[in-house]
């Protein structure tokens, strides 16, 4: 793929401009993880471990720094602001698993967060217990939490275990929320649940009582690697009538919400897209790598939608004239 000059659907001028509290932003760090979700949209198609960025500390800073200058809402070129307004500017960092490597995703965290965004971490949960991690977890504004399950069973079948047959129980994730909170009281914490074969029927109201988070973001599996623990909508919805009575914390995503909608960075460096197409096994789409040719050129690459990204929020969203 060439740098071209291509303008997508996400920096065409309309009639309103959307205004939301952050924008964010997220680095797929790697893609090694300790577990093997079965649904997980996470994988690339080749291996790419040795060529990750952020293996390399010189390049991460420098992606840091283009991503920073980019999305930055003093940059008056970047074309969402056709589009979207914000505030803040958030960097969420997640994997694979990030806390594989912990050092390495330490040093990003303080690095982008001098430079002026606020850092959030998405982590399955396994390594929050490692030594020498209470820096990271000071720099944080939102801790992200991967819980599909509490039961053992559960998380074999989805591949939530790690080699040694271990899974991160309720017990673990409670003692490392309550960690986390003692070091940083200001975090806040999000859980994300994805709703498949394995899970569906279960309730989870006992389990989010119990961690008290500010969101429960509740998913369904999307298509993108394999639809083999896909469920039908009516189970879907059956998950979420379950629980309705925590409505306060709970944001419900579906498939068409989710795609196209996040502003992702793969771990090579590039922008890239998820697509929902088994047909024709085409999982997503790339820029070229951010470092070779500017996050300018390398965002026209990629599809973005706007109106999907900012009815994410809909508390902090509303429309301005242009």
């Amino acid at each position: 793929m060439k740098c071209t000059n291509y303008i997508p659907q996400h920096a065409s001028i309309g009639s309103h401009v959307r205004s939301v509290d952050q924008l964010v932003v997220n680095w797929h760090l790697t893609e090694a993880c300790n577990y093997s979700c079965r649904y997980c949209y996470s994988r690339w198609e080749k291996p790419c471990n040795k060529e990750e960025l952020f293996r390399n500390e010189e390049r991460s800073e420098q992606l840091l720094h283009e991503l920073y200058r980019f999305f930055s809402s003093a940059n008056p070129s970047n074309p969402l602001r056709s589009r979207l307004k914000w505030a803040d500017l958030r960097l969420s960092l997640a994997g694979g698993e990030p806390l594989i490597c912990p050092q390495r995703t330490m040093h990003i965290a303080g690095v982008a967060k001098d430079l002026g965004f606020q850092v959030s971490l998405i982590t399955n949960g396994s390594g929050l217990f490692q030594k020498g991690l209470e820096p990271l977890f000071r720099s944080l504004s939102i801790l992200g939490i991967s819980l599909d399950s509490v039961d053992a069973g559960s998380c074999h079948q989805i591949g939530r275990v790690d080699n040694g047959g271990k899974v991160f129980s309720l017990k673990d994730c409670v003692r490392g929320v309550e960690m986390i909170r003692s070091v940083n009281p200001g975090i806040s914490l999000k859980i994300n649940t994805v709703v498949n074969k394995c899970n569906w029927h279960e309730d989870l109201t006992k389990v989010i009582e119990w961690l008290r988070p500010d969101k429960w973001k509740v998913l369904k599996a999307l298509p993108v690697v394999s639809n083999e623990l896909m469920v039908t909508e009516q189970e879907f919805q059956l998950f979420i009538n379950r629980h309705r009575h925590l409505g306060s914390v709970m944001s419900v995503e579906s498939n068409s919400a989710m795609t196209g909608s996040y502003l992702m960075v793969d771990p090579l460096g590039r922008f890239f897209q998820n697509k929902v197409d088994i047909k024709t096994g085409d999982s997503y789409s790339y820029s070229l790598p951010i470092l070779r040719c500017g996050a300018d050129a390398a965002f026209r690459q990629i599809f973005f939608d706007v109106e999907k990204f900012a009815a994410r929020y809909p508390s902090f969203t509303k429309e301005v004239a242009a």
